[in-house]
């Protein structure tokens, strides 16, 4: 049983951080001055909920138990911000300058996704059950995605030019 509390309170961790990373992400996409960091965190929010969603089917059926459910919480593969919110980014005027809040939102967005991908990472190290491990290690990939986003996410608000200048691949010729 010791394995099964281990899970649970594992379970009841996860949960706590998918609810938290949910609430800031709403509240950033509330506060953000640009289009695509309303965008950006709105859709980090709903990702935040469909984690919740998974772990709470777990949890519902460890404590039941039932064992670890089937296939059916399998996570979804993770999705670049440049494949997301590249049609909005072009219609979107380059941001003026991000303020000091913005960026700080980026941030913490950006460290709250290391510790969730870092403690999937180990719990997947840790989990006993084949089942277990991979939803762990496809739960921290996509924390790994939401990551890379946000990293995205900032350097396309504090250094526009040279955001469009990388994804857009244009060449800088001399004059």
């Amino acid at each position: 049983m010791k394995d099964g509390l281990a899970i649970i309170n594992a379970l009841k961790f996860a949960l706590q951080m998918e609810i938290d990373g949910k609430k800031f992400y709403a509240m950033a996409a509330r506060e953000s001055s640009d289009r695509v960091g309303r965008d950006l965190y709105s859709w980090l929010a709903e990702q935040e909920g469909l984690h919740y969603k998974r772990f709470e089917e777990i949890y519902t059926a460890l404590t039941a138990e039932k064992g670890w459910p089937a296939a059916g919480v399998n996570p979804a593969k993770p999705v670049k911000m440049g494949t997301l919110f590249s049609g909005l980014i072009r219609e979107a005027a380059k941001p003026a300058g991000a303020g000091a809040a913005e960026i700080g939102s980026a941030d913490k967005a950006i460290e709250m996704e290391i510790k969730s991908r870092d403690y999937y990472r180990q719990r997947a190290d840790e989990s006993s059950s084949d089942a277990e491990k991979k939803f762990f290690r496809a739960i921290a990939a996509e924390e790994q995605g939401h990551y890379l986003a946000l990293i995205d996410y900032r350097e396309y608000i504090t250094d526009p030019d040279g955001w469009f200048t990388r994804t857009e691949h244009h060449l800088l010729e001399g004059g």
